[in-house]
């Protein structure tokens, strides 16, 4: 099985005044194209920093990231926009939608970028959300939608483009157990079909889910189940 994401002596170290903060320790981790990740551990152990990281959020401080082969560490703003663009699909615990734009538009909005034909754009919205449930739902808002519809909204986005890998930062965080469980089905069902899926979170039942649990402690990994 092929290499999908692999750090190389990752280190994170942010600045406050004069005071260095490290987030990041020297991380070496190797993750398939395919595989199902959960990252766990207390707050402030570094694991939201790397997901960021791996979804070339944030620059290293040192070491590097290889996402499908790439050396992202080396590249520009522009190319890394790139990267994120072609290769990756994010979803955040706050759902970070657009509130002014609807269902349907915060999900076609990242094809933007892309130089799809707007027909285009809306109709792979359109499907995308009807895969999940929501085609009633495509002309609301998102303060007319719940928490476990908003949050579904947010996956149709950042499928939008395809994406190999799918990073889950708490996707479950601000559900209900049962929303959060609808979430992982269907996330499930994304890994089951191919896509590598690597989420954070605090939940020891949605960690078991997954295929392999790495668990970091003061930015750096210390075990794996």
């Amino acid at each position: 099985m092929s290499t999908m994401i692999r750090t190389v002596e990752l280190t994170k170290t942010y600045r406050m005044g004069e005071i260095e903060v490290p987030a990041l320790k020297d991380v070496n981790l190797e993750i398939n194209k395919g595989d199902f990740v959960a990252i766990q551990g207390p707050s402030g152990s570094g694991k939201s920093t790397l997901l960021n990281m791996i979804g070339c959020l944030d620059h290293p401080t040192s070491g590097n990231i290889f996402i499908d082969g790439t050396d992202t560490s080396t590249l520009n703003d522009d190319e890394l926009a790139k990267i994120r663009r072609e290769k990756i699909g994010f979803i955040f615990q706050m759902f970070n939608l657009i509130h002014t734009l609807s269902a349907l538009e915060n999900v076609a909005f990242p094809m933007m970028f892309t130089g799809l034909e707007r027909s285009k754009r809306v109709k792979r919205a359109e499907e995308l959300l009807g895969i999940l449930g929501l085609s009633d739902r495509v002309n609301h808002k998102p303060f007319e939608l719940s928490g476990g519809e908003q949050q579904r909204v947010s996956i149709a986005r950042a499928l939008a483009n395809n994406p190999p890998v799918i990073l889950g930062d708490e996707p479950t965080g601000n559900l209900d157990t049962t929303s959060g469980n609808v979430i992982m089905d269907f996330l499930e069902k994304l890994n089951k079909k191919g896509e590598t899926l690597i989420i954070v979170t605090h939940d020891p039942e949605i960690a078991a889910r997954a295929h392999r649990i790495i668990n970091m402690r003061d930015g750096a990994l210390r075990n794996e189940k």
